[in-house]
């Protein structure tokens, strides 16, 4: 019997109270059509109410796809997942406590589905230590409407005399996935997808607990037409499966139209890639690129991080290190923007869940991660900030976890204007707001388990260089053209420890056309 439906009739399937799970990792393996349907019934009949929420990644394009079809007031009352920077229909409820929230490191989240779908007691993991998601900061609750609720969704645990933190699993009724072929028996394939991140988990995690999976995909085809080798969730686990139209099917929010050249199917030429044009965010980049070895292992975060990318290939030496990213795409040259996630001409693409056990095993050597907020002694917040609820994505995993790190972004926020031109930066216009302040909204970041783990800390801005230290961080380099009162310290809340050999940082950074840099 076919398992295909429509998309009303899947999303009446969903009933008042249960727990959605959505797949997918911002705009790759997103089930559009079926957010989009459930929405209209929303609108439709005020029907169903108070869901809880879960995804991984973000699900969203900064707009109105992905989650945003889901912030309707009424339509859901709490929130897990790992970021919601993109959702900002689901921000406003968050902010407005009109839904309680939860943030989760990424990696625990998928790791969570393993836990859920295996039937274990959790994710105990060092993941999250000393961050905003130890209880004995704020465990893991994002506003007032999760303090208030009472629920405790983390606790610490001692194991042989080593703290560790234990992430609850829950019961999830329904979830939405989202694939490229599925045949009318429910076996389903990914081979033109981006990425591949949680489809597998998410489809274990809902039918090991007697619940309902739900896929959407680009084509359903006959019984038997698919390779055996690109089917990634098997027909046993899938209940429905729903054919999206041609307007909900998105390879990603950059392209509707599927691009072989971020599934691997066809390789194009790295140079044919344009070269970023020289402002603060490339001077950024490449200041970090500085700092790349030949044959490392590097993460590159959402934001100026991925300018690193960028820089690497123009210089020529993006196929000396593998740059990965943590929906699990590693080689290539990382896509920036909504693009993130996805990489031109990748040389592995695995599941989320995977590069994360990669991730906190230690086997990173370095990342690049942006920065919101930067305190005298070097925590860093990206989670909460400016009355916004972001949620920390794969952030604390990562940071945790890499043998170096680089935190990558501008001086100061909002409405910088700058003039780089023969090996100089000018601050043309100062940026709105401060991101050195006395203390962050919240760690995300923590200098004092990094010293105890013996990380090299970077931060790396278009102007200044900060290493951490013993006593809290220290600058090191300044932009040739900047004045250190005026243009830094003047747009600090603290003073940093200001090292006695106070350097400029390599004019080459600030000249057009290529550096020169090799690894």
């Amino acid at each position: 019997m076919s398992k295909v439906v429509s998309p009303e009739h899947a999303v009446s399937l969903i009933k008042d109270n249960m727990t959605l799970g959505v797949g997918g990792f911002v705009g790759s393996g997103i089930p559009e059509e079926l957010l989009s349907a459930l929405q209209k019934r929303y609108e439709d009949s005020h029907s169903p109410k108070d869901l809880t929420l879960f995804h991984c990644a973000a699900v969203g394009d900064g707009k109105d796809k992905g989650s945003n079809h889901l912030g309707a007031e009424g339509l859901l009352k709490k929130l897990v997942c790992a970021h919601i920077g993109l959702e900002p229909e689901i921000n406003k409820l968050v902010v407005a406590n009109k839904i309680s929230a939860y943030m989760i490191p990424q990696g625990v989240t998928s790791h969570l589905l393993r836990a859920i779908g295996g039937k274990k007691p959790g994710v105990l993991t060092h993941v999250g230590l000393k961050t905003f998601a130890d209880p004995r900061l704020e465990g893991c609750k994002a506003n007032k409407a999760a303090i208030d609720s009472g629920e405790e969704i983390v606790s610490l645990i001692q194991v042989e005399g080593k703290d560790y933190l234990l992430y609850k699993p829950f019961v999830i009724d329904i979830c939405f996935i989202k694939g490229t072929f599925g045949d009318v028996n429910g076996n389903i394939s990914l081979e033109r997808e981006s990425a591949r991140s949680d489809q597998l988990e998410m489809s274990l995690a809902v039918h090991n607990n007697g619940g309902i999976v739900i896929a959407e995909v680009e084509k359903v085809v006959a019984a038997g037409s698919l390779d055996p080798r690109n089917v990634a969730v098997h027909g046993v686990m899938v209940d429905y499966v729903v054919e999206a139209t041609v307007e909900k099917n998105w390879h990603t929010w950059t392209s509707q139209a599927y691009r072989p050249e971020l599934s691997g199917e066809i390789a194009i030429p790295l140079e044919a890639i344009p070269p970023m044009k020289l402002d603060h965010r490339k001077v950024c980049g490449r200041r970090g690129a500085f700092e790349l070895k030949k044959g490392k292992l590097v993460n590159l975060g959402i934001g100026i991080p991925d300018a690193v990318a960028a820089v690497a290939n123009e210089e020529g030496f993006a196929n000396e290190i593998t740059l990965s990213i943590e929906s699990g795409v590693l080689g290539g040259v990382p896509q920036g923007g909504l693009g993130i996630g996805t990489t031109i001409g990748p040389e592995s693409i695995y599941k989320q869940p995977d590069i994360f056990d990669l991730y906190d095993g230690g086997g990173l050597d370095m990342t690049f991660l942006g920065a919101a907020e930067i305190d005298p002694k070097g925590n860093v917040n990206v989670s909460k900030f400016g009355g916004r609820v972001v949620g920390p994505g794969g952030f604390v995993n990562i940071s945790q976890n890499a043998k170096k790190v680089c935190f990558t972004g501008t001086f100061t926020a909002g409405k910088l204007e700058t003039k780089v031109a023969d090996g100089k930066l000018s601050i043309v216009k100062e940026g709105t707001g401060v991101k050195f302040i006395n203390k962050v909204e919240q760690v995300t970041f923590s200098a004092e388990y990094a010293a105890e783990i013996g990380q090299e800390v970077l931060y790396i801005t278009e102007r200044a260089v900060f290493h951490l230290t013993k006593d809290g961080i220290m600058l090191t380099e300044i932009a040739p053209g900047v004045d250190l009162e005026k243009d830094i310290l003047a747009h600090m809340e603290f003073k940093p420890i200001i090292a006695e050999n106070l350097k400029l940082m390599d004019e080459r950074i600030f000249k057009d056309g290529k550096m020169g840099l090799s690894l």
